[in-house]
């Protein structure tokens, strides 16, 4: 049971409380901030209820409201409140500043300060600072062709939407690195804080060097309740709050209170502060040239939830209670008493104090805000296409492998893609980072470290010389949390920069919804004609399925390809290139292009490599082809068409190839290969998709065609739908079979091998009959032989293990 002075820490009413003594505003000052709160304050219940009579100039009635009151009042208050004051500082002290609005559905209180600002009226002329634009700026919140009541891409000032909780910290940190200047201020929701995302990027600051990068000011709004529940973080002491953030490493200032004449000394008086010890901290870094980790500045601060409502209606709290989450009189379209009510409490604001008659906002208060770029509306960081420049690119065709004998050497393709990363990253030091989950190493990219250490601005021990690679100003950004790494990755590009995420492929399933929201925002982005187009978000799969042999079942998962196909075409792409030059032709398209989640799925392991750099990109360039030299259907229908996606299984279908080549060498086999898999999908529905005429000339239409793909085989059934000659496609792939195998038998296992695609070739070329039984059985044999010596030795026989090409490649003329 909480004591009395427990619960007087934690309430939001009587005598306001704050860390930070002082009364910084003038009379006058306050008096106009305060009234340009109650301006804010109105426009959000206006964006909430109406569509008409936007200055209540006549008796509000029911036809001016909204046949639907949709969207969320309850975070609207304290977000623009905050607001309010960082513009007294932005103007002060001349900052670089925007803002992250993390509550979810909390629209409203960032909306209305950007029409207030008059920069959504610049970027929408019909939204015009005028009683009419106010009407049309009204009737579009929540309302079919309007927008919607996040921050979404339509918002001005907005790099954040927040439709999914837990990444405003993640995306604030991610923007600022490299922005020696700019300070990320970033309302962070009391139901968001309960999330696992936002609970580790609060230590983000172990990465965040004062001298090269900016700053994020973090604001905890405490406003007690999520949708009708308590919040965790609302309920626990001052004490307990306090030392949970010193624990993270931040130095909390505690804001508290409802009374607004007291808060609004409160909150001047905390956010200065808060601002001159991180400009302090950074001149420190600098004139030193030492970086350290400070313990920066937060404010916690705790209003009342839906503040400056009506306490209780029909004796039953609103203000300081969840039924202020949402629409705080969800039934004013029939109940008159509630309209009446609802007329009183928007007039209580006095909009005739703020807007003149024909529904401008008075010069004395468009003067509270800063003018031009500084408005944190108009902010270019958060249009972050406006910043991006292209990357200083090596030619990737002078890191081809040289010396290899095409279907015979085996070398490492991650290898040696990491020094094409390498240069990527040395001839952009301020403006390219590499993040992922303590994997770079173990996912053989630890060439990058030479043109740029890890990031770490934690304790130094001395055996972190042996291989740490560790360093207050690096490029690597590694931390056992992909929902961070992703949220830092997604912050960087929408603030103009570029970037990767390297990730073992069965744990990427862990930023899924965060994909999802980035695929939304890209896609969004592409309506809106002032966004201008951002890097793309580059995701590298390793460590893939094929491979998690030794790990067990739990690490077999490839379904994210299945996550991102899902997605919309104009902004998503998948590439799975079989060997190391493609590898690179791909990596290089893929940092060039924009407005685009590119994901790469490729092992780290060594492999087979079958094709030289110009083949390479002839091959890439196409997405998919028949590979001549694999092929024995020259100048004829084949008999049976074998294709693979991904480089396991092309390793696998190539050596069936062998298998029956060696063995029915009168069986014509075309070899297909696919490195883009959105060119399997119909022209009609992807950018990417070919044509069924193209279709035909690769797979045929009449002919069997055995598949090996890297993922789920549904997948390939799904993209190919309706194709010619759909019912010859047989797909194999992983079909959930899994346990401590060795590489071969987990092919067993999914039917993924050389035997079972031999066999599945025999036993769909029907004109065979029974002349090719006594092969059948001996690749029968062959597969139980290769599963007896993996049970028995540990390890796949070598014959498995070693195998090559060994027909001649002689390509085509």
């Amino acid at each position: 049971m909480a004591s009395n002075a427990d619960k007087a820490s934690i309430t939001v009413y009587g005598p306001t409380r704050s860390t930070v003594k002082g009364e910084p505003l003038e009379a006058q000052e306050l008096k106009k901030m305060d009234t340009y709160f109650r301006a804010s304050m109105y426009l959000c219940l206006g964006m909430l209820f109406l569509r008409d009579n936007v200055l209540l100039k006549e008796p509000l009635k029911v036809e001016h409201l909204k046949a639907r009151l949709l969207g969320h009042w309850g975070s609207d208050a304290g977000q623009s409140f905050t607001w309010i004051h960082m513009n007294r500082l932005i103007k002060k002290y001349d900052l670089d500043a925007f803002f992250v609005s993390g509550p979810g559905h909390g629209a409203p209180g960032i909306l209305s300060q950007a029409y207030l600002e008059g920069v959504y009226s610049e970027v929408y002329t019909d939204k015009s600072e005028t009683e009419k634009g106010m009407q049309k700026f009204f009737k579009q919140f929540s309302f079919p062709g309007g927008i919607g009541s996040h921050a979404t891409p339509e918002t001005p000032g907005s790099l954040h939407e927040g439709g999914e909780l837990g990444y405003s910290i993640s995306h604030a940190f991610g923007s600022v690195f490299d922005h020696p200047d700019l300070i990320a201020l970033t309302m962070v929701g009391d139901g968001e804080s309960e999330t696992g995302p936002l609970a580790t990027s609060w230590h983000s600051t172990k990465f965040l060097n004062p001298i090269t990068d900016g700053a994020v000011l973090p604001v905890l709004h405490l406003n007690g309740y999520k949708i009708n529940n308590p919040t965790v973080l609302a309920r626990i002491s001052h004490e307990e709050l306090s030392n949970l953030f010193a624990g993270y490493g931040w130095t909390p200032y505690f804001v508290e209170g409802s009374d607004r004449e007291s808060m609004h000394q409160a909150m001047a008086a905390t956010l200065e502060q808060c601002v001159v010890e991180i400009k302090k901290y950074q001149k420190q870094a600098r004139d030193s040239g030492k970086p350290f980790r400070p313990r920066w500045p937060m404010i916690v601060l705790r209003t009342p939830k839906g503040w400056s409502a009506p306490r209780e209606v029909d004796g039953k709290y609103l203000e300081g209670f969840w039924r202020a989450h949402q629409i705080p009189l969800p039934d004013v379209l029939k109940n008159p008493a509630h309209l009446k009510l609802l007329e009183s409490w928007m007039k209580s604001y006095k909009p005739e104090e703020f807007f003149d008659s024909n529904g401008t906002l008075k010069p004395e208060l468009k003067a509270l805000a800063p003018k031009g770029n500084s408005r944190m509306s108009a902010n270019p960081v958060t249009n972050g296409g406006l910043l991006r420049r292209p990357l200083d690119m090596p030619d990737f065709r002078d890191y081809a492998f040289p010396d290899i004998e095409p279907g015979v050497s085996i070398r490492g393709s991650m290898i040696n893609m990491s020094k094409f990363l390498r240069d990527v990253i040395a001839r952009n030091m301020t403006s390219f980072r590499l993040f992922g989950p303590d994997e770079t190493e173990s996912n053989k990219l630890a060439e990058v470290y030479k043109a740029g250490k890890k990031v770490w601005m934690g304790e130094y021990f001395e055996e972190d010389k042996d291989g740490g690679n560790l360093a207050p100003a690096g490029r690597v950004m590694e931390m056992l949390s992909e929902h961070t790494c992703e949220g830092w990755l997604e912050g960087y590009i929408l603030s103009g920069r570029h970037g990767i995420l390297n990730s073992y492929e069965p744990f990427i399933h862990v930023i899924d919804s965060m994909v999802n929201q980035h695929c939304k925002w890209i896609e969004k982005c592409l309506e809106v004609e002032w966004r201008s187009k951002v890097a793309s978000l580059n995701i590298l799969l390793t460590a893939t399925v094929w491979r998690q042999d030794h790990n067990g079942f739990t690490h077999q998962d490839p379904g994210f390809l299945d996550i991102v196909a899902n997605k919309s075409p104009e902004v998503v792409r998948v590439y799975l290139p079989p060997d190391g030059n493609t590898l690179l032709s791909v990596m290089d398209h893929c940092f060039r292009s924009v407005n685009y989640i590119n994901v790469v799925v490729a092992d780290k392991q060594d492999h087979i490599q079958y094709l030289n750099m110009q083949e390479a990109i002839e091959h890439c360039t196409k997405g998919v082809g028949i590979w001549d030299w694999a092929s024995n259907d020259q100048g004829q229908e084949p008999d049976v068409v074998m294709a693979a996606c991904g480089d396991v299984p092309t390793q696998e279908a190539l050596a069936a190839v062998t298998l029956l080549r060696d063995h029915l060498p009168q069986l014509k086999v075309r070899f297909v290969n696919v490195v883009d898999l959105f060119r399997l999908i119909s022209e009609t529905e992807h950018p990417h998709g070919m044509s069924d005429r193209h279709w035909v000339s690769i797979f045929t239409d009449n002919r069997p065609i055995i598949f090996n793909f890297h993922s789920y085989p549904w997948l390939i059934h799904r993209m190919t739908y309706r194709r010619p000659g759909q019912w010859n496609l047989h797909v194999r792939g992983y079909r959930e079979k899994g346990n401590i195998d060795t590489p071969f038998e987990l092919a067993i296992r999914n039917q993924t091998d050389r035997y079972s695609l031999a066999i599945d070739a025999i036993d769909r070329s029907q004109h065979l009959g029974n002349t090719a039984s006594g092969v059948r059985e001996k690749f029968i044999n062959w597969q139980l032989d290769a599963k007896v010596a993996a049970y028995d030795d540990g390890i796949d026989p070598d014959h498995i293990r070693n195998w090559t090409w060994k027909y001649p490649r002689v390509k085509q003329e």
